[in-house]
């Protein structure tokens, strides 16, 4: 994939890729990254993130170990709780359904489904997975300076070419993967991993026709002539 040489274009381009390519990526290349993304903006200077790249066999043998590990209970925390609003709920069952047309899987092939949504484990075949947690006291604008962080590197990774996937599915497993890396369950909260690679060009399921809302129904103008 070609790199991205303005804002605009990395933002038109970057989407949630579900099949990568088995091309590495360059430790020098994720070391700039993140770099850069040490200047994003958080309330207060807090700088709430924290995280582990891994790649590999380290990245193998923590996906060894999630694969035979049931979903934790309870939750490290829910993401569904907006399924609750029609509206959201409604973008959800057509994202999901426009997804699985482009991979040709019926809405009643659960086997199907099941498969791929198994692959959310071995986060669709990235070669290295950023995964994201910091500590329990910080609260919800904390968890937006995240969001921000986590959006600068997905658009400094189109920048240099590459994709990603924001995973927060692999929170389903949060005190075995703090576990494996030496982080505290009492002290930390997992929050979610960004695959990291190169697009597969070929596979369907990264070339869907993808809906947003219109501007207008989320954003008004006020006070200009």
């Amino acid at each position: 994939m070609n790199k991205s040489t303005s804002v605009t274009e990395a933002v038109m381009s970057r989407r949630s890729i579900r099949a990568f390519s088995d091309k590495p990526v360059p430790l020098s290349v994720l070391q700039q990254v993140m770099e850069t993304a040490r200047w994003t903006p958080s309330g207060c200077n807090f700088q709430p993130w924290e995280g582990a790249i891994l790649t590999g066999e380290p990245l193998k043998q923590l996906q060894a170990k999630m694969a035979v590990s049931p979903p934790q209970d309870p939750k490290e925390y829910s993401w569904s709780d907006p399924e609750v609003l029609p509206e959201c709920l409604a973008r959800l069952h057509q994202v999901g359904a426009d997804m699985y047309a482009a991979m040709n899987i019926e809405r009643g092939d659960k086997a199907a489904r099941g498969d791929f949504m198994a692959q959310n484990t071995v986060s669709f075949g990235a070669p290295a997975v950023l995964l994201v947690y910091f500590p329990r006291v910080m609260g919800a604008p904390q968890w937006s300076d995240v969001g921000m962080w986590l959006q600068t590197i997905m658009l400094l990774l189109r920048e240099q070419g590459l994709d990603s996937c924001p995973q927060e599915f692999l929170s389903i497993h949060a005190k075995l993967i703090k576990d494996f890396l030496g982080v505290s369950d009492e002290s930390h909260i997992f929050f979610c991993g960004i695959a990291i690679g190169y697009r597969d060009e070929e596979d369907p399921v990264n070339g869907f026709d993808r809906k947003r809302e219109p501007l207008e129904s989320k954003v008004q103008f006020l006070g200009f002539e």
